[in-house]
């Protein structure tokens, strides 16, 4: 698998002015992903982002330069973090079973810390890949895919996965399964992400019918 390191969320960040507060920047960007989620892209304006974070529009473009930006940054940041977490798994070699449990928990980690941006990714990643500057989503696509079939062949292979499984379709359960997670996750709930992803591992792994 490919472990070349995507741009980090820095770049996204060239547009900081100068003396801006991060943690002032970070709160805009949570307000945003929120908005972003709850209204969709296109229809999210700057002005509807700065009153939420209690802004003049005008205030907003002292920290950025766009709403492309902060969701170049958005995106970016939830991307690094997703990666960081699946590098961990991958370099310790683990088995096919034990590797695919440490993906779906990672995964739901990254749902409890990145809910919105999860979300966004969802509803408009297919379009914003077609754009330029968020290419880095097609190579995240890509390096996504390729984890996730090359653990469930290497399942097959030391047969700890069962042969007749279409591989293909697996992949896309699992994922679809997973991910649905952010429209109805809420952090701080009564079930932390590693406890969900051990009730998920159950049903996925062993089945809902009583052995």
């Amino acid at each position: 698998m490919s472990t070349t390191k995507k741009p980090h969320a820095a770049k996204a960040a060239k547009t900081v002015r100068a003396g801006a507060s991060p943690e002032r920047r970070r709160e805009i960007l949570a307000t945003a992903a929120e908005v972003f989620a709850a209204q969709g892209y296109n229809a999210t304006t700057v002005r509807k982002i700065a009153d939420e974070a209690g802004l003049l529009a005008g205030s907003l473009y002292y920290h950025f330069d766009s709403k492309e930006s902060m969701l170049e940054e958005i995106l970016r940041t939830f991307l690094d973090e997703l990666w960081a977490g699946y590098d961990t798994v991958l370099d310790a070699r683990l088995g096919p079973r034990q590797t695919l449990e440490a993906l779906v928990t990672e995964s739901f980690r990254e749902i409890d810390r990145h809910r919105a941006a999860v979300a966004i990714y969802q509803k408009e990643a297919r379009q914003l890949v077609a754009q330029e500057r968020f290419g880095f989503l097609a190579e995240s696509q890509r390096r996504f895919e390729e984890t996730w079939l090359t653990t469930l062949e290497r399942g097959v292979a030391d047969q700890v996965f069962r042969a007749d499984l279409d591989l293909r379709l697996a992949y896309r359960f699992v994922r679809d399964t997973v991910w649905v997670a952010a429209s109805w996750y809420r952090p701080g709930g009564q079930h932390r992400p590693e406890e969900i992803a051990r009730q998920y591992l159950t049903m996925v792994l062993d089945g809902l019918a009583a052995r």
